[in-house]
């Protein structure tokens, strides 16, 4: 297998320690026979043609960042790992458009842009590492989609491998395309298990001028989502409006840049953004509606204070972490006026299974991060940290919800969509599956719809 794919990709694109490439952000363990690195999209589907000519299965990687196991090798096969498809092939910024490949860094696609006075919005945890390709393939989201929506809406266009090894390109560099079916946001969001993604075209806007953030204090979850609601119902085009429950601030206080109340249960961060004049007189409506029953307000306005509340709220995960070790972090979305209820019940399954139970995440779209956390010595308190998972994603569907809102399905959650989708929902969502890849081969055992019987 090794000499036929060197043959493929050159000594370069085989992997001399693959060790890094057969696991993820999650630890979930996998075992492959080669991890492979193409240089080029050629390549992938070269690699593609050889591996469903030999029937070996093929994981698709990114940066490794994701929080589903999606990127874990777990039916041996081949890791195929895009690290080298790292090339801008073109960046017009007077048209606000770029096009780029797999492998770039999301953080650098946000540098490049601000440096031209533009802005990429989507803004996925672990940008630095992340890979745009595997941003694309699991929709991947992050405070401001709120206001500028997760990955998929910013591509225009997408190139990619096709079983049984073609490139086949939909959309490109335009800003209207309704000729076909929607092809592109089938591979959007398909984690892998329909083709692989070699590059995008992506748009971008002019960067607002200023952002200014608000941090209110309130005593408890329901003083907190009723402000929530006050900001979605006035109609305030915040950026972003994040929440933290009374846990999560339990966690992380010993890092927050200022004076943290003591009697404080619950914290909501919204941001404005815009020109000098429509930033500050948005950050005084949100003050305005987000202090109401609120014990303290944060309002930065200096650059500093401004990057370090976001400095600490993109530290919150590993806040969080620190307090047993390790966690199962998930992404339920629910209807906005469920929120306190599903936050309330998360605390309530962690009890249950007696393991710390807390939630922080995306108040805006309804997005919580529901986290259980365990030690890393304990098996048993993992397992139980895991059957609260379970129990959690019953709760999602059963306030209306859904079972992922930006981590994608992966191996963790796979078979879960059963309990969301009807019946002939989930059979379409099979037979999608089956035409693009017949032989199962791209990403096995991943986003499934049900559990094999």
């Amino acid at each position: 297998m090794e000499r036929e794919l060197r043959a493929i990709v050159g000594d370069e694109g085989i992997a001399a320690e693959p060790g890094w490439y057969q696991s993820d952000f999650t630890g979930v363990p996998g075992t492959a026979e080669a991890v492979v690195l193409p240089a080029t999209a050629e390549e992938v589907a070269q690699v593609v043609t050889w591996c469903y000519e030999h029937d070996v299965p093929i994981t698709p990687r990114g940066g490794g960042t994701g929080a589903a196991a999606g990127a874990v090798p777990l039916d041996g096969g081949i890791v195929l790992a895009l690290d080298r498809l790292s090339r801008v092939r073109q960046f017009d910024p007077l048209l606000w458009r770029i096009h780029v490949e797999a492998g770039v860094k999301t953080g650098a696609i946000h540098a490049l842009a601000r440096e031209n006075g533009l802005m990429f919005a989507p803004d996925p945890g672990a940008a630095e590492q992340s890979q745009i390709g595997g941003n694309i393939a699991t929709n991947a989201a992050g405070p401001h989609a709120y206001k500028y929506g997760a990955t998929g809406t910013w591509v225009t266009g997408l190139e990619a491998a096709v079983p049984p090894g073609e490139l086949v390109r939909v959309g490109g560099p335009i800003r209207k395309d309704v000729a076909g079916y929607d092809l592109k946001s089938l591979l959007i969001g398909s984690e892998g298990t329909l083709g692989i993604v070699t590059a995008a075209w992506l748009r971008l806007i002019p960067a607002p001028e200023v952002t200014l953030p608000v941090a209110a204090f309130h005593r408890d979850t329901a003083s907190g989502c009723e402000a929530i609601l006050r900001v979605v119902g006035s109609g305030i085009r915040a950026t972003a409006i994040e929440f933290l429950d009374g846990e999560t601030l339990a966690c992380s206080t010993g890092s927050f840049d200022g004076e943290m109340p003591s009697d404080a249960g619950f914290m909501v961060i919204a941001e404005a953004d815009g020109s000098a004049a429509e930033a500050a007189q948005m950050q005084a409506e949100l003050v305005e509606a987000l202090g109401d029953g609120a014990v303290s307000i944060h309002a930065p306005d200096e650059r500093e204070g401004i990057e370090a509340l976001w400095r600490w709220r993109a530290g919150l995960a590993f806040a969080v972490l620190a307090r047993r070790g390790l966690a199962f972090s998930e992404d339920i979305v629910v209807p906005l006026e469920r929120l306190e209820e599903a936050i309330g019940e998360t605390a309530e399954i962690g009890r249950r299974n007696d393991v710390i139970g807390l939630s922080f995440g995306h108040a805006g779209d309804g997005n919580l991060h529901s986290t259980f956390l365990f030690s890393p010595e304990s098996e048993d308190e993992r397992a139980r940290a895991f059957h609260a998972c379970e129990e959690l994603f019953d709760l999602a569907v059963r306030l209306g919800g859904s079972i992922s809102g930006e981590h994608g399905t992966g191996w963790l959650k796979r078979g879960q969509l059963a309990k969301q989708w009807p019946l002939r929902a989930v059979e379409l969502h099979e037979a999608v599956k089956q035409v693009f890849d017949p032989k199962g081969l791209l990403n096995p055992g991943k986003k499934l719809a049900r559990l094999p019987a």
